[in-house]
């Protein structure tokens, strides 16, 4: 698909847009409240994620930074990326020759400083003796991706797990509550939580 201007290098591909298109097609594309092309509205947010440039600084060739904005929270309310990241991640066992859904999960913690879009979830993390976010997130055995949360950066770990391991097994189909056996591990009859403790980066 050609469009009327230069290319960004985060620009989504022929190919990457007919895989996630139909997830994030929430109205036709001749929808009478439509004022821009839905592929450039995404460019405009793959612009955002990949430069990490504030909002108000959305290329004058993109659409306006408030159009994706709003469309982005659209996308997120429906829960676009969770379905595109789930059936992506089936995908990916599948031809891995592993079964669809995993039976094993790794779960990680990371502060990441804080910027003016924080807002409230900016904090102190003691430990990291960084003030921001925190990221808790839980991957497969093959490094795909489970489940995300934010929270503020002084949330503590074990406060987090259960929260994380009910979010797998909602995703992926498991049934039970999981339960604490240590403080830094989860532990039930469907899962294998291990909480890795990695080098901190600053």
């Amino acid at each position: 698909m050609s469009i009327p201007r230069e290319p960004y290098p985060s620009d989504v591909s022929d190919d990457e847009w007919a895989l996630v298109a139909p997830y994030l097609t929430l109205l036709p594309e001749d929808a009478p409240q439509r004022t821009h092309a839905l592929r450039e509205v995404f460019n405009g947010l793959r612009y955002i994620v990949k430069t990490g440039a504030p909002w108000r600084w959305m290329p004058n060739d993109l659409p306006p930074w408030e159009i994706v904005y709003q469309q982005a929270q659209r996308w997120l309310r429906a829960g676009c990326f969770e379905a595109l990241a789930e059936d992506l991640r089936v995908i990916l066992r599948l031809a891995a020759g592993r079964p669809a859904q995993p039976t094993a999960a790794i779960i990680d913690s990371r502060t990441l400083r804080s910027t003016p879009e924080s807002g409230a979830r900016g904090a102190y993390d003691g430990a990291k003796r960084k003030k921001g976010s925190k990221l808790h997130l839980a991957v497969d055995t093959l490094g795909h991706l489970l489940a995300l949360h934010v929270t503020p950066a002084n949330t503590d770990d074990r406060t987090e797990i259960g929260r994380i391991a009910k979010t797998i097994q909602a995703e992926t189909g498991q049934s039970g509550s999981p339960s604490l056996t240590r403080a830094t591990q989860a532990t039930s009859l469907q899962w294998r939580l291990q909480n890795m403790a990695l080098p901190s980066r600053s």
